[in-house]
């Protein structure tokens, strides 16, 4: 069977449609031609579901000397301090281009902006726009975007993955010294079309991996497609050991994603309580429930275990009324919808997948392993999160690095051709699969996996185990895969197993427990955080 093909050519293809992806697009936009791929509607991104904002230095006694040394303390002092302080220096001027832009951050009535404090900030520096910040940043950019002549945005579009010479039957290794990206093979789902689109450079903004786990606060479009595409690629990952579960999503089993409730709430006085009412936290850190992510999430894992319980509680009942439903009111109006009044009643909260420090090896300019291929965002792996992500660093590391990436690249795309001979996507001899059971089964298993032995406490004979199950998998995966026709599931799942599997070798490798990596075989040592 052959899908209709067909070529496009750009100046800057652009792979995800979050703040990554379209403040990139709209910096490049005026030097040339872009196309902005998106798997699912362009709205659809992990911005969008950034409730607590964006963390910069704007107000005295705030300095960027403290947002760095927070920003380390967070990470373990894994963090490369050179991109930790590129990042924070630069914090200040890339969120007043998102005011310039339109962004609406939340004022006081003096009309200063209204900074909030998270947990592991010891300042009050973090940007909202009350608790849907992400939302308010994504339809703001997403309209420049749609209203940018320059600008063509492609929805439900798929990635298969990227371009280099492995397609013109050149062999590529990881030891390949120039590996070069000419674009990528993108599958129309709506037709079933596979485009060959060809591009001077390419901007991966594709996000997360959560959906390697049973529970995560990341949409559906979150399924690591970028950081597989480059690993297939043999270009380089790094820190994939690193998986930052968010500690209070709502529990809530039936409903996917987990709908996250922010930190900020514990931040303005929220406190977490076993099923009993009696709190918890302190015996786990002095900081009592405005601990560090990591520790927080650990905490309610080992609550959770000792006792059994499905869920902890978090308490918001003592803040008064017109702080929750002025600050927090998606959070207000969600849980009213399932029969939780937060002024009256705690809510159940359990730990989510949220976030993923490591990915793509990226240098100061956003640059990859791979020649004229950028990465951005969550997808990215730039050295800021180190082993353990600082609260609202994330939308930050999007637009500076994004920035960083477009000035780098408008610089010297103009000496660099189209290479024409790329072929077409070739799909003789696969047929339809008709048994989408073996997809879905498949991803269920990946995930169980991954929840319950790479999960928030891990162990050398859990890694194994996930090892030789994923292995099975990875091979079932691989094999339908070479026979069936082109589908996004049958995509995003050897995406998941491509991801998984750096996720694990990467924990087998890190003989210690660091940050977000926590191995009952190598217990922290002494004076290491907690």
């Amino acid at each position: 069977m052959t899908h209709e093909t067909s070529k496009q050519r750009v100046d800057f293809l652009v792979i995800g449609s979050g703040i990554a992806g379209l403040s990139y697009a709209l910096k490049v936009a005026d030097y040339g031609k872009v196309c902005i791929v998106t798997k699912a509607a362009a709205v659809e991104s992990a911005t969008r579901y950034a409730q607590g904002g964006i963390a910069a230095v704007m107000y005295t006694p705030d300095t960027y000397e403290k947002h760095i040394r927070d920003t380390l303390s967070a990470g373990d002092e894994l963090n490369n301090p050179n991109i930790v302080r590129i990042t924070i220096t630069e914090s200040t001027d890339r969120v007043k281009e998102l005011i310039n832009w339109g962004v609406a951050f939340d004022k006081t009535a003096g009309g200063l902006y209204d900074l909030a404090k998270e947990g592991g900030h010891s300042e009050f520096r973090v940007l909202h726009h009350k608790d849907q910040t992400g939302n308010e940043i994504e339809n703001v950019l997403l309209n420049k975007a749609r209203a940018h002549p320059n600008i063509e945005i492609l929805e439900n579009h798929f990635t298969i993955d990227i371009i280099t010479q492995h397609h013109l039957g050149v062999l590529v290794t990881r030891r390949t010294p120039d590996i070069t990206c000419y674009g990528a093979y993108v599958l129309d789902t709506a037709t079933n079309r596979i485009l060959t689109i060809l591009a001077r450079i390419t901007m991966l903004a594709t996000g997360g991996a959560g959906n390697a786990y049973q529970v995560t606060t990341n949409p559906a479009v979150a399924t690591g497609d970028g950081i597989a595409m480059v690993y297939r690629a043999k270009g380089t990952v790094d820190q994939m050991e690193f998986i930052q579960f968010h500690p209070t999503s709502l529990y809530n089993p039936l409903e996917k994603p987990s709908f996250l409730i922010t930190e900020a709430l514990r931040g303005a006085g929220a406190v977490l309580k076993d099923q009993n009412g009696k709190p918890f936290m302190e015996k786990y850190d002095p900081a009592g429930s405005l601990a560090p992510r990591d520790t927080v999430a650990r905490a309610i894992d080992n609550e959770m275990k000792l006792s059994g319980d499905d869920y902890v509680y978090l308490d918001a009942r003592h803040i008064e009324h017109h702080v929750l439903l002025n600050h927090f009111p998606t959070i207000y109006a969600k849980c009213l919808s399932v029969g939780i009044d937060i002024t009256k009643d705690m809510i159940a909260v359990v730990p989510a997948a949220h976030y993923l420090c490591g990915g793509i090896k990226v240098d100061e300019w956003a640059r990859s392993s791979i020649k004229h291929l950028y990465a951005a965002g969550e997808c990215a792996s730039t050295g800021l999160h180190g082993a353990n992500r600082l609260a609202s660093n994330s939308l930050l590391e999007s637009i500076v690095f994004s920035h960083r990436a477009a000035m780098d690249a408008v610089g010297k795309f103009n000496a660099l051709s189209i290479m024409e001979e790329i072929p077409d996507w070739n799909a003789e001899g696969t047929v339809l699969n008709e048994e989408m059971i073996l997809i879905t089964q498949s991803m269920r298993e990946l995930q169980s996996i991954m929840t319950n032995y790479v999960g928030i406490v891990r162990s050398n004979l859990r890694l194994k185990r996930a090892e030789d199950r994923l292995d099975i998998i990875y091979h079932e995966t691989s094999d339908l895969y070479s026979k069936s026709v082109i589908s996004q599931k049958l995509c995003e799942l050897r995406n998941l197993i491509n991801v998984s599997w750096s996720i694990i070798r990467f924990a087998q490798a890190r003989k210690e427990s660091r940050g977000l990596h926590y191995s009952l075989d190598y217990p922290r040592a002494t004076g290491q955080r907690s």
